[in-house]
Protein backbone atom coordinates (compact mmCIF):
# COMPACT_ATOMS: atom_id res chain seq x y z
CA UNK A 1 0.00 0.00 0.00
CA UNK A 2 2.78 2.33 0.67
CA UNK A 3 4.57 1.72 -2.31
CA UNK A 4 0.82 2.43 -4.33
CA UNK A 5 0.90 5.65 -2.61
CA UNK A 6 4.43 6.55 -3.46
CA UNK A 7 4.26 5.41 -6.81
CA UNK A 8 1.04 8.03 -7.31
CA UNK A 9 2.59 11.12 -5.38
CA UNK A 10 5.57 10.83 -8.14
CA UNK A 11 3.36 10.21 -10.96
CA UNK A 12 0.71 13.13 -9.61
CA UNK A 13 3.71 15.29 -9.06
CA UNK A 14 4.73 14.96 -12.99
CA UNK A 15 1.08 15.14 -14.20
CA UNK A 16 0.47 18.85 -11.80
CA UNK A 17 3.80 19.88 -13.82
CA UNK A 18 2.46 18.58 -16.90
CA UNK A 19 -1.48 20.01 -15.84
CA UNK A 20 -0.13 23.66 -15.36
CA UNK A 21 2.05 23.88 -18.84
CA UNK A 22 -1.35 22.14 -20.83
CA UNK A 23 -3.44 24.72 -19.38
CA UNK A 24 -1.67 27.60 -20.43
CA UNK A 25 -0.68 26.58 -23.93
CA UNK A 26 -2.75 27.42 -27.42
CA UNK A 27 -2.86 23.45 -28.09
CA UNK A 28 -4.86 22.65 -25.22
CA UNK A 29 -8.21 21.52 -26.32
CA UNK A 30 -11.22 23.55 -24.96
CA UNK A 31 -12.62 20.49 -22.23
CA UNK A 32 -8.95 21.44 -20.66
CA UNK A 33 -10.00 24.62 -17.87
CA UNK A 34 -13.09 23.26 -17.11
CA UNK A 35 -12.07 19.95 -16.19
CA UNK A 36 -9.07 20.87 -14.30
CA UNK A 37 -11.24 23.66 -12.29
CA UNK A 38 -13.26 20.90 -11.62
CA UNK A 39 -11.01 18.63 -10.53
CA UNK A 40 -9.34 20.96 -8.21
CA UNK A 41 -12.82 21.87 -6.37
CA UNK A 42 -13.62 18.51 -6.23
CA UNK A 43 -9.96 17.74 -4.38
CA UNK A 44 -10.83 20.57 -1.77
CA UNK A 45 -14.35 19.33 -1.41
CA UNK A 46 -16.23 19.52 2.00
CA UNK A 47 -16.48 15.50 2.23
CA UNK A 48 -12.95 15.64 3.24
CA UNK A 49 -13.60 17.42 5.83
CA UNK A 50 -17.11 16.16 7.09
CA UNK A 51 -16.25 12.07 6.56
CA UNK A 52 -11.77 12.07 7.23
CA UNK A 53 -11.73 8.76 5.50
CA UNK A 54 -13.40 8.92 2.12
CA UNK A 55 -11.30 12.69 2.26
CA UNK A 56 -8.13 10.32 2.14
CA UNK A 57 -8.68 8.01 -0.18
CA UNK A 58 -9.85 10.50 -2.49
CA UNK A 59 -6.86 12.51 -2.03
CA UNK A 60 -4.76 9.85 -2.44
CA UNK A 61 -5.88 7.55 -4.90
CA UNK A 62 -9.45 8.91 -7.14
CA UNK A 63 -7.66 12.22 -7.89
CA UNK A 64 -4.26 11.29 -8.87
CA UNK A 65 -5.89 8.37 -11.45
CA UNK A 66 -8.44 10.97 -12.18
CA UNK A 67 -5.61 13.36 -13.05
CA UNK A 68 -3.42 11.46 -15.25
CA UNK A 69 -6.58 9.97 -16.97
CA UNK A 70 -7.12 13.23 -18.18
CA UNK A 71 -3.87 14.39 -19.05
CA UNK A 72 -3.64 11.13 -21.33
CA UNK A 73 -6.61 12.45 -23.57
CA UNK A 74 -4.61 15.33 -24.49
CA UNK A 75 -3.33 15.71 -28.07
CA UNK A 76 -0.05 13.93 -28.65
CA UNK A 77 1.19 17.32 -30.28
CA UNK A 78 0.88 18.86 -26.50
CA UNK A 79 2.71 16.03 -25.27
CA UNK A 80 5.71 16.21 -27.98
CA UNK A 81 5.95 19.87 -26.93
CA UNK A 82 6.03 19.58 -23.40
CA UNK A 83 8.43 16.85 -23.31
CA UNK A 84 10.61 18.63 -25.79
CA UNK A 85 11.05 21.47 -23.41
CA UNK A 86 11.59 19.63 -20.46
CA UNK A 87 14.75 18.04 -22.02
CA UNK A 88 15.85 21.52 -23.07
CA UNK A 89 15.44 23.35 -19.42
CA UNK A 90 17.09 20.22 -18.29
CA UNK A 91 19.73 20.51 -20.60
CA UNK A 92 20.60 24.01 -20.90
CA UNK A 93 22.80 25.57 -18.57
CA UNK A 94 22.04 28.11 -16.38
CA UNK A 95 22.31 32.09 -16.65
CA UNK A 96 23.10 32.83 -13.47
CA UNK A 97 26.04 30.16 -13.68
CA UNK A 98 28.72 31.87 -15.47
CA UNK A 99 27.91 34.97 -13.71
CA UNK A 100 31.18 36.39 -11.08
Amino acid sequence: MRRLLIMLWRTSRADLKFLWFAVQHPLRPRWLRPAALALALYALSPLNFAMPLIGIVDDMILVPLLLHWMLQRLPHQLHAVFNNDSVAQSVAPSRFRDSP
